[in-house]
């Protein structure tokens, strides 16, 4: 039978278990897939950890991946067996060999897009597409300040930042992460572990600050970010890696300040039917068009397990994906 990477509930890597389940036929409006790939994100930590909670009636994790179509039920409408897809989003069950899923949600694949490709970017390059796009519509010229740089997100942030001629300064947390977010297009690495990167990055963004800052990583870093940004920018806060956000008064965004904060998620945009054709079908012309999104540890996806505790131990750079 396929395999499938399972939780019984909240727990660290260890609550993860491989077991077999069977493949079940596909019902009205949904189609089974064969998966190639899924990706590894840090939302699937915070979902096996327990800070998300998991949904009911629901054990396997992920929420991205890529295959072919092995069966359609009545009223799939646009898809057959054989048809190559990638999706992202709710429900949960990418950690699989195979699925039974809403066949909404799959997006056919253009020719020249691997299923390798797709199945692990359309998380990342959703929500870089949902912050650059609508939580702050970047043009060119603009500053961007991005945390993590060399991580999957912060590379493909910084990609597709550069793709509409923003300027983009990116932080990392060693010296031997910096190459990645320049090969990502980065015009300055500055270490988010340095006493001065605040006031490095307001220097170097014409001396006022950046007019949108990315910050996955949470902690004590979305204060400090907030001074980063100049009058009437932008933070957006998209995930807490490096663990709780203490409370942020609402006097710490006005005069002199004057900035926005957004804490978006990306499952919430996917929800939105509209929105999700409007992201992946910009993410699958990007694709086409050369957009690159390098995988930085690959793994089988009975080691599922070990790609958490790596991805939690800060040992991955670029994207991380199960292969099946």
């Amino acid at each position: 039978m396929p395999l499938a990477i399972t939780i019984a509930g909240p727990g660290g890597p260890e609550a993860m278990k491989a077991v077999d389940l069977p493949a079940t036929e596909p019902g009205p409006g949904q189609a089974r897939i064969r998966q190639s790939i899924s990706g590894v994100n840090f939302v699937d930590i915070y979902v096996r950890s327990g800070l998300y909670p998991l949904p009911p009636g629901q054990s396997v994790l992920g929420f991205e991946g890529a295959g072919v179509v092995e069966a359609v039920g009545p009223s799939a409408e646009g898809l057959k067996a054989g048809d190559r897809v990638a999706y992202v989003g709710h429900p949960l069950g990418s950690y699989a060999e195979v699925r039974t899923m809403p066949a909404a949600r799959l997006v056919k694949l253009p020719d020249d897009v691997s299923e390798r490709v797709a199945g692990s970017t359309m998380l990342r390059g959703l929500t870089a597409h949902m912050v650059l796009q609508k939580v702050y519509p970047v043009k060119a010229g603009e500053w961007v300040l991005v945390h993590a740089g060399a991580g999957g997100l912060g590379q493909l942030v910084t990609r597709l930042a550069k793709r509409l001629g923003a300027n983009v300064i990116a932080t990392v947390g060693s010296e031997a992460k910096a190459g990645f977010a320049y090969e990502a297009g980065a015009d300055a690495v500055l270490l988010h572990t340095s006493e001065d990167w605040v006031e490095e990055t307001r220097r170097i963004a014409d001396r006022r600050g950046v007019h949108l800052a990315v910050d996955g990583i949470g902690g004590t870093m979305l204060s400090q970010t907030l001074a980063c940004v100049r009058p009437f920018g932008m933070v957006a806060s998209l995930g807490q890696a490096a663990g709780p956000i203490p409370p942020i008064q609402i006097e710490e965004l006005t005069a002199p300040r004057a900035i926005g904060l957004s804490r978006p998620s990306v499952l919430t945009y996917a929800n939105d039917p509209e929105l999700y054709r409007q992201g992946t079908t910009a993410l699958m012309a990007a694709l086409q068009a050369g957009l690159a999104n390098p995988i930085g540890a690959e793994y089988e996806l009975k080691d599922a397990a070990r790609a958490h505790a790596d991805l939690e131990a800060g040992r991955t750079t670029a994207s991380v994906v199960l292969t099946m």
